[in-house]
């Protein structure tokens, strides 16, 4: 699995922002094999990130005609800078808590009590 982390320190955005955005992440979820795709804005940040398949399917997101569009106009219109990041996912687990909501849970996590939230299992000593 791929991630790609784009962040940028927002200019202005308006109505067309909006729109555009959620087309470009119906496009890369639909039709180019996006796997996930989360985004945030905090202040003048924004941070999305997308999990793809395969470098392929990033290529051929990248070089799709909307979105090459949409990249113009956050260069325009949209964005003050930007910056792109593509990597490829080392470990991925998940956790979930034991405790009901509006608890402290404390971390801890379901799953295999045998197994650090990193994924390693314990080590043995005879």
């Amino acid at each position: 699995m791929w991630v790609v982390i784009f962040r940028a320190q927002v200019r202005q955005l308006d109505d067309d922002y909006g729109r555009t955005a959620q087309r470009m992440r119906e496009l890369a979820l639909t039709q180019f094999g996006c796997l996930a795709f989360h985004a945030v804005t905090e202040g003048s940040e924004e941070v999305a990130l997308s999990y793809w398949p395969d470098p392929a399917s990033i290529a051929a997101w990248r070089a799709h005609p909307e979105h090459l569009e949409a990249q113009r106009l956050g260069r325009e219109r949209w964005y003050r800078r930007w910056s792109v990041e593509v990597a490829q996912v080392q470990r991925s687990y998940q956790g979930e808590s034991r405790v009901p909501s509006g608890g402290n849970s404390g971390g801890n996590f379901v799953g295999d009590p045998g197994r650090d939230p990193g994924g390693d299992p314990p080590t043995q000593t005879a």
